[in-house]
């Protein structure tokens, strides 16, 4: 599970073996949470949260927004797309 991202001390991973569509976990002490790439759109949604406060997931959101174009690019990559 490569880090494509840190945000502060948080992890942003993909899992090699992971399923599509394009996603990616975000990983903190005791927390996760899982989000949605929609590369051609051109948004990162909130799937899953397992212990970050609302605040904290938007602010992961918003981390995750800026620097969409690099998540997709890394998803495509270790999965063999494009």
């Amino acid at each position: 599970m490569p880090t494509v991202m840190r945000i502060g001390s948080l992890r942003v991973v993909v899992y090699l073996n992971d399923h599509r569509s394009a996603h990616v976990h975000v990983i903190g002490h005791d927390h996760e949470a899982v989000f949605q790439l929609d590369c051609q759109a051109g948004s990162a949604a909130l799937r899953e949260n397992y212990g970050f406060t609302a605040r904290n997931v938007a602010r992961i959101q918003d981390a995750l927004q800026e620097n969409l174009v690099l998540l997709c690019r890394a998803w495509e990559n270790l999965h063999g797309i494009g």
